[in-house]
């Protein structure tokens, strides 16, 4: 009798090979309260890294990491009107504490526009206070009807930037450089993801936005994940908040602003975005643990080999682990490490020594060879490197050969039921054909131009609109 397979096959079925892989790969599990999440160590030490990465970037874009109340007044959210009915349907409403009714109901943060602007307010007063540029790493709590662990929970971890400035010019370049210097630099050139960069329709704006730039990823199945986006507020909040300076020329002036955010959404696009039937394929540029280095048999001399590898491969600066645990039998302990994802494995045995190699196994290509152990630290970072590119070249290349140039609201609608992308003149589709395909759960993802690049407005000439079912 064949052997059961370690997870269902993506081809049987997509969403239960996702929900085995973050099970039989310890990366998460559901939470007490409906639409939560408990990130297990593993899945955490993901979003760490992207912690890390995505931080080093925003830092490098001149934002500063600040941290603002999860409980906000609930007349804050009703000053922007449009704010306070997008977000509406979402809000967990505190109406007791401390074994009282609450003199006025609190709002368990969905995001920080509100409260952020009402401290904005009080903190600009000059032109030289100009550009305000904060960032925060937070929770945020928005009732999920459809949970889906790293995809849709009801309470979830991200980072939110919110910046002022002086001029329109200045807040819709900010929030371009955040779109394309910060978020798609860290998903193609780290989470190795092909990600698309348009602009939102005007029905799938964020609330209270003038303009939301997106990143869209092809996930394995065809469907579309939204892996970020970045907004021009205008000075919607700034007129709802009061929020102005003193200009060079003596005049009181509103601030423009920007808000944008990513969040642990993106764990699920590594996933669904990089992972076969054998478990997760983690980019090295992003891996916690690049290389494990696994001892076959508990024999002293292959302890303290697999020892000095790790010691000498973490010197040429690997990300490396030592398995030595030999009272667990090597196949699960090779099983776990791919379900895992971990780029390469080193295995080494007393017949290795002997030959003076370590089996080297490959989980992004897949395949073994033997490598002379005195080569490791020497090939290890260019297999890393190689295999990252690899990933992405894979990514843009199943997102080109799914995505077809239509010409009718019913051939988008059949390439995207199909499990694909279309692309559509935004002429032809517009406002009435893009609610006909919401009738068939397809939506538009965003705009782009002809020449790949983000259009400067919904209606500049040549737009195509990026038509596809999604998460």
């Amino acid at each position: 009798m064949a052997k059961a397979p370690v997870l269902t096959p993506q081809a049987d079925d997509f969403p239960r090979w996702y929900q085995d892989l973050i099970n039989k790969a310890e990366l998460a599990d559901n939470g007490p309260v409906r639409g939560t999440m408990v990130i297990r160590p593993y899945g955490y030490g993901l979003w760490e890294r992207m912690q890390q990465e995505m931080d080093a970037r925003i830092k490098a874009a001149g934002a500063s990491n600040a941290y603002f109340p999860l409980f906000i007044p609930q007349s804050y959210l009703t000053k922007e009107a449009e704010h306070v009915e997008g977000f509406a349907p979402e809000l967990a409403v505190v109406t007791h504490g401390g074994g009282k009714e609450l003199e006025e109901p609190v709002v368990v943060r969905p995001t920080s526009e509100t409260i952020i602007n009402e401290y904005f307010s009080k903190w600009v007063q000059s032109y030289r206070d100009l550009p305000l540029l904060i960032n925060q790493w937070a929770n945020v709590v928005r009732w999920e009807m459809r949970p889906r662990v790293f995809l849709r929970t009801t309470e979830f971890l991200w980072q939110e930037g919110h910046t002022a400035h002086a001029t329109y010019e200045d807040a819709r370049d900010y929030a371009a450089y955040i779109h394309k210097e910060v978020y798609a630099d860290f998903m193609v050139d780290v989470l190795g993801i092909d990600v698309v960069l348009g602009r939102k329709t005007p029905k799938e704006r964020f609330a209270g936005a003038i303009n939301t730039l997106t990143l869209e990823g092809m996930m394995g199945d065809g469907k579309a994940l939204q892996m970020g986006t970045s907004h021009e507020l205008g000075q919607n909040f700034a007129k709802a908040f009061n929020t102005q300076y003193l200009s060079r020329d003596g005049k009181q002036e509103l601030v423009w602003q920007t808000s944008w955010g990513s969040s642990t959404r993106m764990v699920g696009g590594l996933i669904m975005s990089h992972g076969d039937d054998n478990g997760l394929r983690v980019p090295p540029r992003l891996a916690p643990v690049q290389a494990v280095v696994l001892a076959i048999k508990g024999d002293d001399a292959v302890i303290a080999k697999v020892r000095e590898i790790g010691d000498r491969l973490a010197a040429a600066g690997v990300r490396v682990h030592v398995d030595d645990r030999t009272d667990t039998p090597f196949g699960r302990r090779a099983v776990d490490w791919e379900l895992k994802g971990v780029p390469v494995r080193i295995e080494v045995g007393p017949r290795d020594m002997e030959n003076g190699t370590a089996m080297v196994a490959r989980r992004i290509p897949g395949g073994k060879e033997a490598v002379q152990i005195e080569a490791l630290d020497a090939l290890l970072p260019k297999i890393l490197e190689d295999d990252q590119a690899l990933l992405l070249r894979q990514s843009r290349e199943r997102r080109e050969s799914r995505t077809s140039d239509v010409t009718t609201v019913g051939e988008a609608a059949e390439v995207a039921v199909a499990g694909g992308w279309a692309r559509i003149p935004w002429s032809v589709l517009g406002e009435e054909g893009e609610a006909r395909l919401a009738e068939q759960a397809v939506t538009v993802r965003c705009l782009v131009g002809e020449d790949g690049a983000v259009p400067e407005s919904d209606d500049a000439p040549g737009t195509l609109a990026v038509v596809a079912r999604a998460y």
